[in-house]
């Protein structure tokens, strides 16, 4: 009689534990941290990028500041031209006091299309790629010269943690009846 009781009673155990369990939260282990965010899935990164033109030729120095908003795609992870849409704001001094602001002044507004990729032996320290295009407006003459902008980068992203990087980078940028220019800029990003 009591082998009968013990086997009825297993069963109704068995569902009353796993009702419970259903109810309870899972135990899942501690996550590990992710320093890359862009290659796990989706982020968003604002970033603030002050730097250094040198205008070529002549190696002129002028201010560069640039500000913007990216958002990484999961789904474009395997794409080869980029997993990041961005939007950014660039302005540069074209004046003739270098990093001082003056009334020629160039203000570009871009889309672009950034790659990330992990960097052999390190998960602190990943690269990027970065396409960009736009309108470039020139002031500070009688009417506003409107230009187009492109711009190619390469750069790296040095992880404190996952919301937090500092970005370095190297760009080459070039707008019509311009010349040709290079851009070294090192900013801050923060994620989420």
């Amino acid at each position: 009689m009591k082998s009968k009781a013990f086997f009825s009673a297993v069963p109704i155990a068995f569902a009353l534990v796993s009702v419970c369990a259903g109810r309870m939260p899972a135990q899942t282990p501690a996550p590990e941290p992710n320093l890359a965010t862009a290659s796990s899935g989706t982020s968003t990164d604002l970033f603030v990028m002050p730097g250094s033109d040198f205008d070529r030729p002549g190696l002129v120095p002028r201010a560069n500041l640039n500000i913007g908003i990216g958002h990484t795609f999961g789904l474009l992870k395997r794409d080869p031209l980029g997993d990041e849409l961005t939007v950014a704001y660039t302005y540069e001094n074209a004046g003739s006091h270098g990093f001082f602001h003056t009334s020629f002044g160039s203000h570009t507004e871009t889309l672009g299309v950034m790659k990330n990729f992990a960097l052999p032996k390190t998960k602190v320290v990943t690269g990027y790629t970065w396409v960009q295009a736009g309108l470039t407006s020139f002031t500070g003459y009688s009417h506003v010269l409107n230009r187009f902008y492109d711009g190619e980068a390469l750069g790296a992203a040095i992880h404190f943690n996952d919301r937090n990087a500092i970005w370095v980078q190297e760009s080459y940028n070039k707008i019509p009846t311009v010349p040709w220019y290079t851009t070294t800029g090192i900013g801050y990003t923060w994620s989420w």
